[in-house]
């Protein structure tokens, strides 16, 4: 979830500059698209341009959210250098008790019984999983999110199946603690069966944190990552639609278990036609929403990328734009608070279905959003349950402190000089030469933040 840019800019020794606010500009578009997603009316209603944008907003926003989740992963524990010692282990204990914490929240949502599928405490999971490789170079990261997009999507499908011939599903669910405490599927639901499973995320998270490691601040590197988006894309959609009009067998399969009227040859980016994984094999040409396939993990993983670039490169270039964004990107800084009152609004005001809410309902929610993290931002550095998380995590100084006898953050090597991993580093010395140019707008972007 979102992460306290300015905070952690500062514990980088970064200054917070349109590059981090691009992440959280990117952050409130993904709040927004999860708020077309669930609130908006649906796409084949809306019809035209409308429609067409909310059929985007499916499965694509949460991926976003998603891949930043990986992003803000790295910055938890050290983006230009990963941190060791003391300070390591204070930044591995935050991250677990904001996994525990979102872990509960999620469950909590989704015991009120709202028809939205709750994501925090797959994120929750995901943090943990992923903590053990925080350390990893960009390359490595890419590398393992590659071969997870590769291999998982395929293991959970014949998981998948093998639930559906044997009764060893029960068996686990019956002994899962979480199971039994929040009426759903546990751990199951997480890692295989649910909206959001572990084995086909992961890859995003993966993604972002590669990125995260990577210096946005160069134009190469902003220019090598749309282009790959870009290729990441039309790999995805492009070769499910070869799939589906090359392939025999595969457009028959799906239409044999298409759950509406829609064009099943669409599912190359649309859910239309309401294709499922009991269409067997012919599922895993598919790349529509939430389809968890290797395909749509590839196109999504594409979008991702090219949404990041585009509010990294717009708000670095055009420095006007960023008064313009600023509602936007207090929402991201906030994005925690602004998907569980979305969350809490739609339990508050008995929505039952998520399917012919009327078209208006979706900017009141936004409108919402836009003016709770504006005001607040104004006064708070942190959203309110940004502020309660962070509170939980410092929990983690507490512990760290009872062990070492001192702050986490003055931990010393045996020579007696300040550790790497906790040595002040000079903000400056993170600037790129090219990038002089830009320190007085940089530091006018930092003061507006504070």
């Amino acid at each position: 979830m979102a992460t306290d840019a300015p905070a952690l800019a500062h514990r980088d020794g970064l200054a917070t500059t349109g590059r981090l606010l691009g992440v959280d500009l990117a952050r409130g578009l993904a709040v927004f698209g999860m708020y077309a997603a669930h609130v908006g009316p649906a796409p084949e209603d809306a019809g035209g341009v409308t429609g067409f944008f909310l059929e985007l907003s499916h499965g694509r926003s949460s991926a976003l959210f998603a891949f930043l989740a990986g992003f803000s992963l790295i910055l938890l524990t050290g983006r230009s250098e990963p941190r060791t010692g003391s300070a390591g282990r204070q930044a591995v204990l935050h991250v677990l008790i904001r996994a525990v914490v979102l872990l509960a929240l999620g469950t909590a949502l989704t015991m009120t019984g709202t028809p939205v599928e709750v994501i925090l405490a797959y994120y929750g999971l995901f943090f943990a999983l992923l903590l053990p490789l925080y350390r990893l170079r960009p390359r490595t990261l890419a590398v393992l999110a590659a071969v997870t997009a590769l291999t998982l999507p395929q293991v959970r499908h014949l998981l998948l199946r093998s639930l559906d011939d044997g009764a060893w599903g029960e068996t686990v669910i019956a002994h899962d603690p979480l199971a039994r405490v929040s009426d759903t599927d546990g751990f199951l639901d997480l890692l295989v069966t649910g909206s959001y499973p572990a084995l086909a995320w992961l890859s995003f998270l993966l993604a972002g944190m590669a990125v995260a490691r990577l210096d946005l601040a160069s134009r190469v590197v902003r220019a090598r990552l749309a282009a790959t988006g870009a290729a990441l894309a039309v790999v995805g959609h492009g070769g499910s639609w070869l799939a589906l009009h090359l392939l025999p067998g595969v457009p028959a399969g799906l239409a044999a278990d298409a759950a509406w009227d829609g064009p099943v040859m669409a599912s190359w980016w649309s859910d239309v036609a309401g294709v499922s994984e009991t269409s067997g094999t012919a599922w895993l040409w598919v790349a529509a929403p939430h389809s968890e396939t290797t395909l749509s993990i590839v196109a999504n993983t594409g979008v991702a990328l090219l949404v990041l670039t585009a509010c990294v490169f717009a708000l670095d270039r055009l420095p006007r734009l960023t008064r313009w964004a600023r509602p936007v990107i207090a929402v991201g800084s906030m994005s925690l608070t602004a998907y569980v009152l979305h969350i809490v609004l739609i339990w508050a005001l008995g929505i039952e279905d998520l399917d012919g809410l009327p078209l208006l309902l979706l900017p009141a929610f936004i409108a919402a959003a836009v003016l709770l993290a504006t005001v607040w931002s104004r006064f708070f550095r942190r959203g309110p349950l940004e502020h309660l998380l962070h509170g939980a995590t410092r929990l983690g100084d507490t512990l760290v402190r009872g062990r070492t006898g001192g702050d986490p953050a003055t931990a010393r090597n045996p020579a007696g000089k300040p550790s790497s991993a906790t040595r002040p580093v000079d903000p400056s010395a993170s600037i790129r030469p090219s990038e002089t140019a830009n320190r007085r707008r940089e530091k006018y972007i930092d003061q507006v933040d504070k």
